[in-house]
């Protein structure tokens, strides 16, 4: 399975370009019923697709955190219980693997004029998903607390940890630090952000045979607990949701965060308007003696059902293209980094820009990336609760892995 993304995702977000004229959805009838992820940036996109209804055209979504668990079995009935999948750089492999999504060349040869190239996800020569967002972790960061206590921004895991201990000996906060390291996926995406890093590869050359317990794979996951030893007790609990009223609460002042979720950070109409005006972003965090951000890129977008009338799929496309519109974007500009037409960055882009500028990688789009990540998951909160040694953990993950993808065919 060949990905190509016809351009780089990083010029998409960069070049910003003239927009064109828009016009109304002209769907005569059909269903559209989207299934995404839960933040303000789908949120925007499935409103102004939801502007597509009329009499003739249902337009419905489910915005969950656990679109991931859904997307499968909810593509796999006839008809699919939903006509619009939105995913990321991961989430698409097992509908691409399970031939539960579309392609989509004669549906942007028909209504998408207004995409650009950057946009277009091609798999084995065939427009499979069409991606609006860019998306990444980045270090978040109180400005005013670091330089009241003579702090430069961090740019290593190294200066974050010795800011941190800064602000503790100081007495302005005990636990300075959080991050996404709920067990399970998000545990699990640190892992990545982190190995990526390195520089190194997750797997052998040319194979699924896995390639992460190594002295990288050791400094990884030595970097995650002396995280946790500057984190909460209740860090086992973090995730996107969880940790923002903990930064609106003010017991924080550096956190690894989604680009995505940046808008709402800085947004002084919220519950603490003084903490918003001091939240700023960087690239995120080097580790060791690497000099490229501990962050793996992404994209997000949406894909159109296979197991659905052709009625329903145009109706999907169209009302999706409005979902996109310059108009959707100029309201929301905060929101993303928009890989739409026409986006000029702003505050909230910050920190994924500076990522992308100072090389961060993809993240893998491997047919087999996901159960290496669901065996991450589920075998380092041990190591980081002090039960377990580094060495056991990346046992743990490579057996865990070693079975799920021989079970899978990865692996003889």
């Amino acid at each position: 399975m060949n990905f190509k993304l016809k351009s780089t995702v990083a010029a998409g977000v960069l070049l910003a370009t003239a927009g064109g004229a828009w016009a109304d959805c002209g769907i005569e009838s059909g269903s559209v019923r989207i299934l995404s992820n839960d933040f303000a940036a789908l949120h925007a996109v499935a409103e102004w697709a939801e502007k597509c209804a009329s009499a003739t055209v249902e337009v419905t979504k489910n915005q969950t955190e656990e679109h991931k668990n859904v997307q499968v079995p909810a593509l796999t009935t006839n008809p699919a219980s939903y006509t619009v999948a939105v995913v990321a750089t991961n989430s698409i492999v097992p509908l691409l693997n399970d031939d539960l999504i579309r392609p989509l060349d004669e549906y942007v040869a028909k209504w998408g004029d207004q995409l650009l190239d950057s946009q277009k996800i091609v798999v084995d020569g065939k427009i499979m998903a069409i991606a609006f967002m860019a998306n990444a972790q980045h270090l978040q960061y109180r400005e005013d607390i670091l330089s009241a206590n003579g702090i430069a921004v961090p740019t290593s895991y190294e200066d974050m940890f010795a800011a941190a201990e800064m602000l503790r000996e100081a007495g302005v906060m005990e636990t300075p630090i959080s991050s996404n390291f709920m067990p399970g996926w998000n545990l699990a995406a640190e892992f990545v952000n982190m190995y990526l890093g390195t520089g190194n590869d997750f797997f052998e050359p040319g194979s699924a045979k896995l390639a992460i317990d190594n002295a990288d794979g050791l400094l990884v996951l030595e970097n995650m607990k002396r995280m946790v030893d500057y984190m909460s007790a209740d860090w086992v609990t973090y995730d996107s949701n969880s940790t923002k009223p903990v930064w609106e609460a003010g017991e924080v002042a550096l956190t690894i965060a989604w680009g995505s979720r940046a808008g709402a950070m800085i947004d002084e109409s919220g519950p603490a308007p003084d903490i918003a005006k001091a939240t700023s972003f960087a690239a995120a965090p080097t580790i060791g003696d690497n000099t490229i951000p501990s962050a793996a890129l992404w994209w997000d977008g949406f894909t159109i059902a296979k197991n659905i009338s052709d009625e329903d799929a145009e109706a999907s496309f169209r009302a999706m293209m409005n979902g996109l519109s310059p108009e959707m974007m100029a309201e929301n500009l905060d929101a993303a980094v928009w890989l739409i037409d026409g986006y000029e960055p702003t505050k909230a882009a910050s920190g994924v820009i500076a990522d992308l500028q100072a090389g961060a990688r993809p993240y893998p789009m491997l047919p087999y990336m996901g159960l290496l990540h669901t065996a991450l998951g589920d075998n380092l909160a041990e190591f980081l609760q002090g039960k377990e040694s580094a060495e056991q953990a990346l046992a743990d993950v490579t057996a865990a892995y070693t079975t799920a993808a021989t079970e899978a065919g990865f692996l003889n």
